[in-house]
């Protein structure tokens, strides 16, 4: 009886031109790449409740970083339910740092000692502007790094991601930021001479305009180079967090106006991918 009535209610609806209520979906999954959770003296977040955001968002990856490396060990140690945590080991133990590092030797011995916690799998983000990235400490860096088989995520305008390169020529590199607001023409070229860049692409200018509407330059790059772009939050400061929400959802409306396949990658496909167990 109840399958009869079940099937004339179908057909009633049918017959009315209706349709059955739509199942709401999710929204896409996203693979952070570019988070910090910096302990300077304290977090903005408890543990708990950045990891409550990222269940919220449906956020289920990250590229964990911190100033200092005290706040990626926090979300290592907490082997969070649903979140994979992808380790980069910072350069910096205080924000003066950004514009000493690559000069500082006790960096590099930074490094060497942090990497042996064992679970790292890049340096970075660091910050490089044009010539200062030619220095030796950079160069053993980038070797150091290739030699380990780590990427390298750098703040960087495009020559210095060139001095990177000839540094050390098997070097993969997370560009942060892809360039900022460098022209989509040339943020190709470097693509297309780097087969091992990809564009990370929070700050990232010029991605849409008006009503949040991709602009052809871009819609074009990323159909172009699916595999190539990943998406970050680049939490640096307090008002990052407080704005999360909001960053993932400006994200969010541009993927849509991809192809599905395209906007997966992006989104967290291409992330997969890269950070794969070795």
């Amino acid at each position: 009886m109840q399958m009869k009535l079940r099937n004339l209610f179908l057909t009633l609806v049918l017959l009315a031109g209706g349709s059955m209520p739509a199942v709401a979906q999710e929204p896409i999954e996203i693979f952070d790449a570019h988070l910090h959770y910096n302990w300077e003296p304290k977090p903005y977040f408890p543990l708990a409740d950045v990891l409550a955001l990222f269940k919220k968002e449906r956020v289920t990856g990250i590229l964990a970083t911190s100033r200092p490396n005290t706040g990626t060990h926090a979300l290592v140690d907490a082997k969070p339910e649903g979140l994979w945590v992808v380790p980069f080991l910072r350069p910096y133990r205080i924000r003066a740092d950004i514009g000493t590092w690559m000069n500082d030797p006790t960096i590099f011995s930074l490094i060497e000692e942090e990497y042996k916690r064992g679970y790292y799998r890049g340096i970075g983000e660091f910050h490089l502007t044009g010539k200062a990235a030619a220095t030796d400490w950079v160069k053993r860096t980038a070797e150091f790094a290739a030699a380990h088989n780590l990427y390298l995520h750098a703040h960087a305008d495009d020559e210095a991601v060139e001095i990177l390169f000839r540094h050390a020529p098997g070097s993969r590199i997370i560009w942060a930021h892809t360039g900022f607001s460098l022209s989509p023409v040339r943020v190709e070229e470097m693509l297309r001479k780097y087969p091992m860049l990809w564009g990370e692409l929070s700050y990232r200018g010029g991605i849409t305009e008006g009503g949040g509407v991709l602009t052809p330059e871009w819609r074009r790059l990323f159909v172009t180079y699916p595999d190539r772009f990943l998406l970050g939050s680049d939490t640096w400061i307090n008002e990052r967090w407080a704005s999360y929400s909001a960053i993932m959802t400006e994200y969010r409306g541009w993927l849509k106006q991809l192809p599905p396949d395209v906007a997966a990658k992006i989104a967290n496909g291409n992330a997969k991918r890269l950070f794969a167990a070795p």
